[in-house]
């Protein structure tokens, strides 16, 4: 949960942009070299955040958190293989997120290794940028339409049963509403949030 203290919502400013820019231009470029050129037609194809920046998606994250980004927009019958390269699009979001977590992490135990000057505030957004950009991966990963997990589900289902997954679209902000009102949500995300810590702890020990 956010601490609405000034100090945590400018500190979360960073790690919550980070996220939903590297999240939506991880898919715009994985669907360019998959052959769709759409997201570079739609300006999509960048590192700058207002092209890929919803203000009031934004403002939703800080005030009841849940927000969202500008979706990269695809057409998926420009892949060369449709099903594994939706797959692959989709993944690469949530992988985007999960990297830039992971060299956050990196850099802030790099830092404080080398004697640099850790003040409260420093420590703050390299815990937010990595804290954030797991909760989106995990958030992203959920099998509910539109999210990512969503259309990796769908590529893997029976055609009839996909078809039903995507009418659950409708729906979908409704469901949402509903998992962040109740326990249902954290009993995802927490256990999804402790296996990645757990994964990063593995690949850093024999470093750190």
């Amino acid at each position: 949960m956010f601490d609405f203290s000034i100090m945590q919502i400018v500190a979360g400013i960073p790690g919550l942009i980070i996220a939903m820019v590297v999240h939506e231009y991880a898919h715009a470029r994985v669907a360019v070299a998959m052959g769709d050129f759409t997201p570079r037609l739609m300006g999509r194809l960048t590192l700058n955040p207002a092209s890929h920046i919803d203000p009031i998606g934004l403002l939703c994250l800080f005030l009841v958190h849940f927000g969202w980004a500008k979706p990269v927009i695809v057409n998926p019958n420009n892949f060369r293989n449709p099903r594994r390269d939706d797959v692959l699009v989709s993944l690469a979001g949530p992988g985007a997120n999960l990297l830039t977590a992971f060299l956050a992490l990196v850099a802030l135990l790099l830092y404080d290794r080398m004697g640099g000057n850790m003040t409260t505030g420093i420590y703050l957004v390299f815990q937010l940028i990595i804290e954030y950009n797991i909760g989106f991966a995990i958030f992203n990963l959920i099998p509910l339409p539109p999210l990512d997990g969503s259309h990796v589900l769908m590529q893997l289902l029976p055609r009839d049963l996909a078809y039903k997954l995507a009418e659950l679209e409708r729906y979908s902000f409704l469901i949402l509403i509903v998992l962040l009102m109740t326990p249902v949500l954290s009993m995802i995300l927490i256990p999804c949030r402790e296996l990645v810590w757990q994964l990063f702890s593995f690949l850093l020990r024999p470093f750190f």
